[in-house]
């Protein structure tokens, strides 16, 4: 007679982080780690203190121009902030990420 085979998933103990998560994770580091203040990024990028705030908590999926204004704000190439975030995603997802290393074939990224 035939096995059975359980295909029930385990369930992580921490959901997959989410992409604005790690997104506002990045930019905080970023804006960190070149003493920055707040209110002067969000100044040179065009947005509220408050917006800047919410995106860095992971609060807001900001659009493709409000990401770019704010990386233009760090003086962040914009193609280099989005791999690096993709990256970090990658590694997170368990089975469907690409080996530990970098991606296995071509990668086509939206600008």
């Amino acid at each position: 007679m035939a096995d059975v085979l359980d295909f029930k998933r385990k369930r992580k103990a921490e959901p997959d982080p989410l992409w604005r998560e790690e997104l506002g994770r990045a930019l905080r580091a970023i804006r960190e780690e070149r003493g920055d203040r707040l209110v002067d990024v969000a100044e040179r990028a065009g947005v509220s203190p408050q917006y800047l705030s919410e995106m860095e908590r992971g609060c807001k999926e900001p659009s493709s121009e409000m990401i770019a204004a704010v990386s233009g704000a760090l003086d962040v190439d914009l193609a280099e902030l989005l791999t690096g975030i993709a990256g970090q995603v990658r590694t997170t997802q368990g089975m469907f990420s690409a080996p530990v290393g970098g991606p296995s074939g071509p990668v086509l990224m939206a600008v």
